[in-house]
């Protein structure tokens, strides 16, 4: 009976693992998403604070264009300990407000583009297109952290 067990047991092992391999794929323009987000032609953006956040020291005579990102409650508070999962560090950095994303910009995104991007974010921190995207769905932060809500800007146009 305990040779049985085990053997049961031991086909059943490799199944796990495999299971627990199951990536997610969040494109940008859907509720999920967070990383940098191209602004292009869309009405300007509602950000939580007025001015660019920059943790690296930009050279002197270097210009470097501000990135728009959307991050997760608290990653703007904390921008120093996480701009290095968005390769952010030395750029200047606006945090665009989770209503004018949800609002304004995903649906515009998605009206223009047919649903997703087609681009995949299953590596946090190593995006394929270089923004270093969050692409998981899942809410580490809980629901009882306030993060970054209630920021500067009031709410996007609608």
């Amino acid at each position: 009976m305990k040779r049985i067990l085990y053997l049961l047991l031991a086909a059943a092992v490799p199944g796990l693992a495999t299971a627990a391999d199951v990536g997610v794929s969040i494109s940008i323009g859907e509720p999920g998403f967070y990383g940098q987000i191209d602004i292009g032609n869309f009405p300007r953006p509602v950000v939580l604070y007025p001015e660019p956040m920059v943790i690296e020291v930009i050279p002197v005579g270097v210009v470097r264009q501000p990135m728009y990102l959307r991050v997760p409650p608290g990653h703007a508070k904390k921008w120093g300990s996480y701009c290095g999962q968005y390769n952010a560090c030395g750029h200047p950095v606006y945090f665009v407000q989770d209503g004018w994303y949800n609002d304004v910009y995903a649906p515009q995104y998605r009206a223009k583009h047919g649903g997703g991007s087609g681009q995949r974010h299953d590596n946090p921190g190593k995006g394929g297109n270089g923004n270093g995207g969050h692409g998981k769905s899942d809410n580490k932060h809980g629901k009882g952290d306030k993060g970054d809500k209630g920021g500067k800007g009031g709410k996007g146009p609608k």
